[in-house]
């Protein structure tokens, strides 16, 4: 984690924070990017990851921050993707469920090959996309639970724009994307864990 991608992600935070929509959505999407930045501070010198997590924790935290100001059922620029495509819905949620599944994957996978909780690649891809599909379910259990205790977030948080079956949809959207981050970038990750392991520096 550099001083670069420090910059980036506080920058896109402040921007995040000023007139979102709402506070208490706000709050509630950006917790797993704010969450997510404090195990990465308190882990870097004794578990530094490859700068491709880093990387791809950045995107994840900018995609929910960006849903955070503007709520995921209102982001402008897939409003006028709906509007140009004659679309039923929003679908900026999709893109932060599929990053649910593409972004966990490569740093699961990162965590299982180091401590080498598996040798067996099809064993570490089976148990990369159960993790993965774990995330989705427990996140999906969340916004259930937030929609029982406070109704009037419930719709801005849950993003379901009246589609019935989009806690399905979503998880599915998070199944493909851990299937996509292993075929796509298992090669580069490889090579990224071999650097670490080799004692190289990671900018490298």
């Amino acid at each position: 984690m550099t001083k670069t991608w420090a910059a980036i992600f506080f920058s896109v935070l402040v921007w995040s924070a000023i007139n979102p929509k709402d506070y208490f959505t706000w709050l509630l999407e950006t917790a797993p990017a704010l969450i997510a930045l404090i195990i990465l501070i308190a882990t870097r010198r004794r578990f530094p990851l490859t700068s491709l997590a880093y990387s791809l924790i950045l995107i994840h935290s900018i995609i929910l921050m960006i849903g955070a100001h503007y709520t995921y059922a209102e982001v402008p620029l897939f409003n006028w993707l709906k509007v140009t495509f004659e679309l039923e819905r929003n679908n900026y949620d999709k893109l932060g469920h599929l990053a649910q599944g593409f972004i966990p994957a490569i740093v699961a996978r990162e965590i299982l090959i180091r401590n080498q909780v598996v040798t067996g690649r099809r064993w570490l891809n089976f148990l990369i996309i159960c993790i993965c599909l774990a995330i989705a379910a427990f996140y999906e259990l969340i916004e259930w639970f937030v929609a029982l205790i406070s109704k009037e977030a419930a719709e801005s948080f849950l993003g379901t724009q009246g589609y019935m079956w989009d806690t399905q949809s979503d998880m599915a959207y998070a199944l493909a994307g851990a299937v996509l981050a292993i075929v796509t970038l298992s090669r580069l990750h490889d090579r990224q864990i071999s650097k670490i392991a080799a004692g190289q520096p990671l900018s490298s």
